[in-house]
């Protein structure tokens, strides 16, 4: 799949589940539970133990029937080996040339992290897609909309404080496409087996992203 594929597929989904598993084994198991919820925009982040080795399995298990990325890039490197693994799309916590360099470099989807006026409008002229905005549980979705009135040419996805009870509102102000994490899939939940409760927090995600967009 091309860029221009993949940024149309992100935008399609409109959901991304930014997951930080707690070991190999029950990230794949989360994945699992996600995709049997309707949940098929993946992003395992670096800090996921081995977390390469994870999406060449998930590359492997589900091919197109998901839309894999890998988030949480701090290191040039991890562009490379990213790619390498299988993602499709990449995402920084933050605003960094070298960094933005790199991403940029694999072909990828990029999304860069900024959150200030400034930074966002550095992300895009370093390359980024799409900006992510995060943390935005800082700012709200209100922040989002006001972001939107001097730039609204670049593409922008929230991340970090998106639930259930507000996804309508990032959509409303704007957002290309969000990204949740806990309060999608909880790692706690993973620990304790409750994969069938992922799977049902994914549907009422899914089916309140679908009810957002369409509204």
């Amino acid at each position: 799949m091309n860029k221009e594929d993949t940024l149309t597929r992100i935008r399609e989904i409109g959901l991304l589940s930014v997951i930080r598993g707690p070991s190999p084994e029950l990230t794949l198991k989360m994945v699992d539970a996600l995709v049997a919820g309707g949940v098929y925009g993946i992003e395992i982040t670096y800090t996921t133990p081995n977390a390469p080795e994870v999406v060449k399995a998930l590359d492997e298990k589900f091919g197109n029937q998901i839309l894999l990325g890998m988030g949480t890039l701090t290191k040039p490197e991890h562009a490379v080996t990213a790619k390498e693994a299988g993602a499709l799309f990449i995402v920084s916590p933050h605003c960094s040339e070298e960094l933005a360099k790199a991403m940029v470099e694999t072909g990828l989807a990029v999304m860069i992290g900024a959150l200030t006026p400034s930074e966002v409008v550095q992300a895009r002229e370093w390359g980024a897609d799409v900006v992510k905005v995060f943390p935005g549980s800082l700012v709200g979705p209100g922040y989002l909309k006001a972001l939107r009135g001097p730039f609204p040419d670049i593409p922008v996805m929230p991340t970090g404080g998106v639930s259930i009870e507000n996804v309508a509102d990032w959509f409303a102000a704007g957002a290309y496409a969000v990204g949740a994490g806990s309060d999608l899939c909880p790692s706690a939940w993973a620990k304790e087996g409750r994969f069938d409760e992922i799977t049902e927090r994914a549907k009422t995600f899914v089916k309140e992203v679908e009810k957002a967009r369409s509204g």
